[in-house]
């Protein structure tokens, strides 16, 4: 799920991000670069909760496990940051400038944990041992 969600998610940053810049350069398309942030956070929620699943089968509970406590951390402060700019929409706790500076506060502490994950599965593939299976080696020499 993690491997669908997670490039999608990526994809609704990236248009979001561009949506989110163009209003703070031009103060057109408010209501557009909203929606984004607001479908960039359902796609964080959906993710944390997929991936909180996966940890607890994985690691026997849902967050903070030690392989992946500091990744935890910081995805917190990144749902804090989302969360924080949602609460500014809903009850416009902020100027429209304001709540997209925090959505950009959001983006940026995303990006570090998107990186930490991304660090963290190269890695894993960099520790792991090659493949030796016969069929491979057989392959290989044909």
């Amino acid at each position: 799920m993690q491997a669908i969600l997670a490039p999608l998610q990526f994809l609704v940053f990236l248009v979001s991000l561009w949506l989110v810049l163009s209003y703070l350069a031009t103060g057109s398309g408010f209501a557009l670069a909203t929606t984004s942030v607001v479908l960039k956070t359902l796609a964080l929620y959906l993710i944390m909760i997929t991936g909180a699943i996966w940890e607890k089968d994985v690691y026997g509970q849902y967050l903070f496990a030690p392989a992946f406590f500091w990744e935890d951390v910081l995805s917190m402060i990144v749902l804090a940051l989302h969360t924080a700019y949602i609460l500014a929409v809903l009850f416009q706790l902020a100027s429209p400038r304001t709540q997209m500076l925090i959505a950009l506060a959001a983006y940026g502490t995303y990006l570090v944990n998107a990186g930490q994950y991304l660090w963290k599965l190269r890695r894993a593939r960099l520790e792991s041992p090659a493949d030796s299976s016969p069929e491979l080696t057989t392959e290989a020499r044909a």
